[in-house]
C-alpha cells in the first residue's frame, strides 16, 4: 500500500538541525568571576524566596537557568556587592521574559506600568489615578522585585547610567507590547520588523548600561551616543540575540512560539530548517567580525576617558563570548545536554506541545 501524500509530507519534516560552530569562531577568552558561584548561589534565592506564586516546574527552571552564572561571566571584574545586584537583575529579566511570553496586550501595559514606577519611584510605591491608567492600591510582586534591586543599584550607579537603563527599560516593554500585539494577533512579522522590535525584547540594551554600573563608570553622553560605540553596542545586541534565536529555536518551537528570526526565514524566505539555522548563524559570525573592526576604529578623548572605554568594550566582549559559553552550560535550551551538544552540535527537535506552560 503506497504511502498518502499527508504522510509523504510528514515523513519530509525535519527532526533534527545542525548547530553553527559560534564558539570556535570565537576567539575571545572567557573569564568567570572569583566569586561568581557564591553570588549565584543568593541571588537565585532571593528570587526563589520573594516568588511565591511560582510552582514546583518554574522553581526548578529557575534554578537550571542559571542566570547568576552568566552574569558572572559578563561582568567578572565587578565587585561582589555590584555583580549581585546585576545578577539579580539577571535572574528578575528572564523572570519578566517568563511570565510576559503567555500575556495579552493590556496585561503587558500593566506590567510596564508597576515596573517602571518602581524605577521612577525608587523610594516608595506610589500608583497612579490616572483616567485608563489606574494602579492597584497593593503594588504587584513584579514592581516590589524591581524596587528591591534598583534601590541597591541607585546608590552605586551614575546620572547617565541610571538615565540609559530606565530608557532602555522603557524600549523593551515597548518591545513586548508589540510582541504581545503580533501574538494576540496570529501576526509574524517580517525579517525588518522583526529585528527592529528583538532588538529591544532581548533585554541586552539595559544589560550594557548595567556594565558600566559594575565597573564603577559613568561614560560621558557624547562617549555613550558615539556611532563606533552604537555600533559596537548593537553587534553585541546582535550577537546575544541571534545566537540565541537558534539555542531556543527548539524549545520554543515545541510550545508554538514563533517570536525567532528561523520562524521568519522559513516562513517567508523559502529557507528550509537547517537553511535558516546557517543562515542566522552566519549573521552571528558577522556581527563578531563587525565588533572586532569597529573596536579599532575607536577615538580617543584623552586617558581618562579612554580607560573608561577601552573597560566599557572588554564588558561588551565578555558579553559576546561569556553568553555564547553560557548558552550550552544553562539547562534553559538543552536541558541537561548542554555540555554534549557543544561538542556534537546535534540538536534532535523536540514534540510539539503547543504550550509554554
Amino acid at each position: 500500500m503506497s504511502p498518502t501524500r499527508v504522510e509523504m509530507v510528514e515523513s519530509e519534516k525535519p527532526t533534527s538541525f545542525i548547530l553553527p560552530d559560534l564558539v570556535s569562531h570565537c576567539k575571545f577568552p572567557l573569564v568567570y568571576h572569583p566569586q561568581g558561584d557564591e553570588v549565584a548561589a543568593q541571588s537565585v534565592k532571593w528570587l526563589d524566596e520573594n516568588c511565591p506564586d511560582l510552582n514546583a516546574k518554574q522553581r526548578r527552571a529557575l534554578y537550571g537557568l542559571q542566570a547568576g552564572e552568566l552574569t558572572a561571566f559578563c561582568y567578572n571584574t565587578a565587585s561582589p556587592e555590584r555583580l549581585r545586584v546585576v545578577s539579580d537583575f539577571m535572574n528578575y529579566l528572564f523572570h519578566l521574559d517568563n511570565i510576559s511570553d503567555g500575556m495579552m496586550t493590556r496585561e503587558t501595559n500593566v506590567l510596564a506600568d508597576v515596573v517602571m514606577n518602581a524605577f521612577w519611584f525608587s523610594g516608595r510605591y506610589m500608583p497612579t489615578k490616572k483616567p485608563g491608567k489606574e494602579q492597584p492600591v497593593e503594588e504587584l510582586n513584579p514592581g516590589k522585585l524591581a524596587r528591591d534591586y534598583w534601590s541597591r543599584c541607585i546608590p552605586g550607579a551614575g546620572p547617565g547610567c541610571q538615565g540609559r537603563f530606565k530608557e532602555t527599560m522603557e524600549l523593551f516593554f515597548e518591545a513586548v507590547n508589540i510582541q504581545a500585539r503580533a501574538r494576540d494577533q496570529g501576526v509574524i512579522p517580517d525579517l525588518e520588523s522583526y529585528i527592529d522590535v528583538r532588538r529591544d525584547t532581548s533585554g541586552c540594551k539595559p544589560c550594557w548600561a548595567l556594565i558600566e554600573y559594575g565597573l564603577d563608570i559613568d561614560l560621558p553622553d557624547f562617549v555613550a551616543e558615539h556611532p563606533v560605540i552604537e555600533v559596537l553596542n548593537e553587534a553585541t545586541n546582535d550577537l546575544v540575540t541571534w545566537s540565541n534565536d537558534i539555542f531556543s529555536y527548539n524549545v520554543e518551537q515545541s510550545r508554538g512560539d514563533t517570536h525567532n528570526m528561523i520562524v521568519i526565514l522559513m516562513r517567508y524566505h523559502n529557507h528550509t530548517l537547517q537553511s535558516a539555522v546557517d543562515y542566522v548563524g552566519d549573521l552571528c559570525s558577522k556581527t563578531i567580525d563587525r565588533f572586532i573592526e569597529y573596536q579599532k576604529k575607536l577615538p580617543s578623548w584623552g586617558p581618562e576617558v579612554d580607560d573608561m572605554v577601552k573597560r566599557y568594550v572588554q564588558g561588551l566582549q565578555d558579553w559576546i563570548v561569556g553568553s555564547l559559553h553560557w548558552s550550552f552550560q544553562t539547562t534553559r535550551y538543552f536541558g541537561n545536554e548542554g555540555q554534549q551538544v557543544k561538542q556534537h552540535r546535534l540538536v534532535k527537535l523536540l514534540p510539539v506541545t503547543g504550550s509554554s506552560t
